[in-house]
């Protein structure tokens, strides 16, 4: 098992980036119409979740904190799925996309 020094060497963290370039590709196909509200809230809640796990980094010293920025970062991953339901019921993306 090796040392993590940084945010960026925690699985978790890698995942959660990819996930969201991921979307923000995906996120590239939804009509014009949606820019300011769908998309863009899709783009951030799948960010936050990444940027939460960084703060939680930053704070892991302080148990209250960590755990807090961690609740963050998992209810913005919750946001992103309800968005991404959106998308689905409004047939921007497939099932399959939803489910990847």
């Amino acid at each position: 098992m090796s040392i993590i020094k940084f945010h960026q060497d925690l699985k978790v963290y890698q995942e959660s980036f990819k996930t969201a370039m991921e979307i923000y590709e995906l996120s590239k196909i939804f009509p014009k119409e949606e820019l300011y509200s769908l998309t863009d809230q899709v783009r951030r809640s799948s960010r936050s979740v990444s940027v939460n796990i960084s703060e939680a980094w930053g704070k892991r010293k302080y148990e209250k904190s960590f755990v807090a920025k961690l609740t963050d970062s998992e209810g913005e991953a919750r946001e992103t799925q309800s968005w991404l339901e959106f998308a689905l019921a409004c047939k921007y993306i497939s099932d399959e996309q939803y489910n990847n």
